[in-house]
């Protein structure tokens, strides 16, 4: 989302691009499960919330609030911490090995899959492996130089990362006006 209105603007001469991405992200699930093991959501665990069907019960069609479970699901962060602190970033918490263990074994999952948090290798495991960023954007901003990943599993949940760079700058650029969908204008 960083950059992706200038971005909108600046590749199709408008911001209706970034106007319906922002209105569809608002029906997008907050959290995903996997087989039962692997719980996925893009921020991390929140105090207001210890099991998946609290999750579940959430109101999801809406904006993200400011405060509250919803928030804290899209904002939090691990940290070797115990317990919850917290966020310098001013939206949701941090939280601990404790926190994810805890989580974890009341929902009988065996990893938290998330994204929130920049991983120059692309990737990070955490707590005995029990949680795991994923980043997959490569070059963060045009100037953070990282990685990026792409978590994949096989049918019996191994892990395997797919380590990916920035596409080289004269391969990306703005579409020829021609090739904009007339459903983006």
């Amino acid at each position: 989302m960083y950059g992706f209105y200038d971005e909108c603007l600046r590749k199709y001469g408008s911001v209706n691009v970034w106007r319906y991405c922002t209105e569809i992200f608002d029906y997008l699930a907050l959290a995903a499960v996997i087989d039962n093991k692997i719980f996925c959501v893009h921020g991390g665990l929140s105090p207001s919330i210890g099991t998946m069907d609290e999750i579940r019960a959430l109101d999801r069609k809406q904006e993200v609030p400011h405060d509250g479970a919803m928030c804290d699901l899209m904002w939090s962060d691990p940290d070797e911490i115990q317990g919850w602190s917290v966020s310098p970033r001013g939206a949701g918490y941090l939280f601990g090995s404790d926190i994810v263990e805890k989580f974890n074994r009341e929902n009988n999952v065996e990893l938290i899959c998330r994204a929130h948090q920049l991983v120059m290798e692309g990737y990070k495991s955490m707590f005995n492996e029990t949680l795991v960023t994923v980043w997959s954007a490569p070059n963060y901003c045009y100037r953070c130089g990282n990685v990026a990943a792409i978590l994949e599993l096989d049918e019996n949940l191994t892990k395997f990362y797919k380590i990916f760079e920035a596409a080289p700058q004269e391969a990306r650029g703005a579409p020829a006006k021609k090739q904009v969908p007339d459903y983006f204008l």
